[in-house]
């Protein structure tokens, strides 16, 4: 079975290439839904944060209080590392297990927003990357859920270059135009990789 990691950078297009993959029947594990399901309620890293942030990284009900420790950490590149360290094992176990459930398949894809930056290449034989302008990236972030400038400029900062992005992939789709055109594109690469699995 081809392990195919997906990136790309914020307003790219990763969840319409998502959408797409599964709707072509391609079993798509998603790495920010297991970042949530590692934290959830009853979770041993919700307690090992906690434990680390003391009770002010949750929320009355108990839940992690995201908001809060999104703030906390951006700024403390020593208290990023140590959520990290807890996470991130976890997060790379549990996607690792869900990649073994899918060996019917012919391939499956991996959506890793910060594929490059958490060191997830060596999980996966082709590296997917979805691309577009860095301005039609800004455009559709704020389109989308409305943040400011400011907000969007730092995340674009966060994450990988674009160049050294595109440098490290095996695939690029361009999401630069229409969205059949980005289907179309899609459509091909799924065709390939099947070959690619077959052979």
């Amino acid at each position: 079975m081809l392990k195919v990691g997906l990136t790309g950078g914020i307003g790219c297009g990763k969840s319409t290439a998502v959408q797409r993959f599964r709707e072509l029947g391609v079993p798509v594990i998603e790495a920010d839904l297991i970042a949530r399901e590692v934290v959830a309620i009853g979770q041993p890293a919700l307690q090992e944060i906690a434990g680390l942030f003391g009770t002010q990284a949750l929320q009355v009900d108990g839940a992690l209080d995201r908001a809060w420790l999104r703030q906390t950490v951006f700024s403390d590149p020593v208290r990023l590392q140590q959520l990290e360290s807890i996470l991130h094992p976890r997060i790379r176990a549990d996607i690792l297990s869900k990649i073994a459930a899918c060996s019917d398949s012919a391939y499956v894809i991996v959506d890793v927003p910060l594929l490059f930056e958490k060191g997830y290449t060596q999980l996966f034989e082709r590296i997917l990357v979805i691309d577009c302008q860095p301005d039609q990236q800004r455009t559709r972030v704020q389109q989308r859920d409305g943040s400011d400038d400011a907000v969007i400029t730092s995340i674009m900062q966060s994450q990988l270059g674009r160049e050294t992005r595109l440098q490290q992939a095996n695939d690029i789709i361009s999401n630069t135009s229409s969205i059949t055109d980005f289907y179309e594109k899609i459509d091909d690469l799924n065709n390939q990789y099947l070959r690619i699995s077959n052979a």
